[in-house]
């Protein structure tokens, strides 16, 4: 559980670690209140919660198990540890 919050909150931070970087490549000073002004983190903010809203959309749409799979957890068979897979379901 905890990978995908701190795969979100990585998402979330992707816009000011953009910023930052061209405030370095630009030589202004990035610890400088003058270089985060309210409108652009206000900006950064969107431009984050966009990324995020995305990520989520794309996580639903694309992940996961094919449709009418099942999965048999992994199991002892023969004294062997046989992992998890998904079986794919019967066609109609």
């Amino acid at each position: 559980m905890i990978r995908p919050v701190l795969t979100e909150i990585g998402i979330f931070l992707i816009p000011f670690a953009v910023y930052a970087m061209f405030l370095i490549a630009t030589r202004s000073g990035v610890f400088d209140q003058s270089s985060w002004p309210l409108p652009l983190v206000a900006k950064l903010v969107l431009g984050s919660l966009l990324l995020v809203i995305i990520s989520f959309l794309f996580l639903a749409e694309f992940s996961g198990a094919p449709p009418e799979s099942t999965y048999e957890p992994a199991h002892m068979e023969g004294g062997k540890l046989v992992p998890g897979v998904e079986r794919p379901g019967a066609a109609k």
